[in-house]
């Protein structure tokens, strides 16, 4: 997926998206040089976090692949990283679950994440950035958090990311985005 970078991960609350974001914007200023892979199903609702931030994103113009309509998930992954190739850059977008206390963060990198890891599913690393919104915490069965993880948090973390993006991109002051 082109040029190599350093990865580097931090734990952010919604307010860190933005400087995130607006540092991916000034390396990448070309919004059409830009994928967003929104990674999950919208069978589940914590899973739902990558493809509801996916169909805001498109609204709003970007080159998506994962949204409600058409979820980018398990089985469709493989064919979503050959389409992706196309891209200079492909952020990669994924719900996960996290230590106690940090439902409602996020996992912001520069470097790709790896889909599914908290279900052991061996999907291969995504993205040369990412954002892994945390949307519950980790426990002995992590189907099970992932399926009953609050829709209200979910909604809200995809609506943050989302506002993010568009704010790095388009110049809105934090101050709208607070």
């Amino acid at each position: 997926m082109g040029k190599k970078i350093v990865q580097s991960e931090t734990k952010t609350d919604r307010h860190g998206l933005i400087p995130f974001f607006r540092q991916i914007a000034a390396d990448h200023p070309d919004p059409d040089s830009i994928l967003f892979l929104c990674i999950g199903t919208d069978r589940s609702t914590g899973d739902a976090y990558g493809p509801l931030v996916g169909t805001m994103l498109q609204r709003q113009g970007w080159s998506v692949l994962g949204t409600l309509e058409h979820p980018c998930d398990a089985d469709t992954l493989r064919d979503a990283l050959r389409e992706a190739e196309r891209y200079s850059v492909v952020i990669a977008v994924d719900a996960c679950l996290g230590k106690p206390g940090s439902a409602g963060m996020y996992r912001c990198r520069r470097g790709p994440l790896r889909p599914g890891e908290a279900t052991s599913a061996g999907l291969p690393p995504i993205g040369h950035y990412s954002v892994a919104g945390i949307v519950g915490e980790n426990g002995p069965k992590p189907y099970w958090i992932l399926q009953t993880a609050s829709l209200h948090r979910v909604i809200q973390m995809a609506e943050h990311t989302a506002e993010a993006v568009e704010a790095a991109w388009h110049s809105a002051s934090i101050a709208d985005y607070a």
